[in-house]
């Protein structure tokens, strides 16, 4: 029994450890993608502005049809 309880104790520590390397390992390459994300950003304000100026003459359409009826 001593001997399973010791073989479970290491296996925990030695995942938890691998698991840490692994994280270090991956944070400077998501550190590396992270430019690439910010630059997408101004790309969407674009097309917001580009929906929502469909919008505006989307409305005045509909201003200038109202008389008409």
């Amino acid at each position: 029994m001593n001997k399973l309880l010791s073989a479970l104790i290491a296996a925990a520590f030695a995942a938890v450890s691998f698991s840490a390397l692994a994280a270090d390992a991956a944070a400077p390459a998501a550190g590396a993608e992270a430019p690439k994300a910010e630059a997408a950003k101004p790309a969407k304000k674009k097309a917001a502005k580009k929906h929502a100026a469909k919008k505006a003459m989307k409305k005045e359409e509909k201003k200038e049809e109202a008389p008409a009826k």
